[in-house]
């Protein structure tokens, strides 16, 4: 069974970091696309950032740029959001998703697998 756990979330400040980690179990995601989406209060999801199976490629919201960075871990199947600089705006549940493609996860659209999300809060 699939399993995506994240974890980091918590408050902080605003121009303060956090580093978001998301565990997969269950099977290897070496070649799939691994990112995160968020979800403010009364929003719908978006897309944060995404990193391809090789590493060779990664995207970010143009909201995010500069300021966050997507890494992955293969040896312990785990994707990390760096986020630094954070902003008030940045308050959501976020969310890791993988998938087999990069439009999936970009687009919302049919994602493979979900994590529970966690919660990140920053205050102004």
């Amino acid at each position: 069974q699939v399993q995506l756990v994240e974890s980091g979330g918590g408050l902080v400040q605003a121009g303060g970091s956090l580093r978001l980690s998301c565990v997969a179990s269950g099977r290897t995601f070496s070649t799939y696309v691994m990112g995160w989406v968020r979800q403010a209060p009364g929003m719908e999801r978006e897309f944060v950032a995404s990193i391809t199976g090789t590493g060779a490629y990664r995207y970010y919201a143009d909201s995010v740029k500069g300021r966050f960075t997507i890494s992955r871990d293969y040896a312990k199947n785990t994707v990390y959001l760096q986020m630094n600089s954070l902003k008030s705006e940045d308050t959501a549940v976020y969310y890791c998703a993988v998938d087999r493609y990069v439009s999936a996860i970009q687009s919302l659209r049919a994602v493979d697998y979900w994590g529970q999300g966690t919660q990140v809060t920053v205050s102004s």
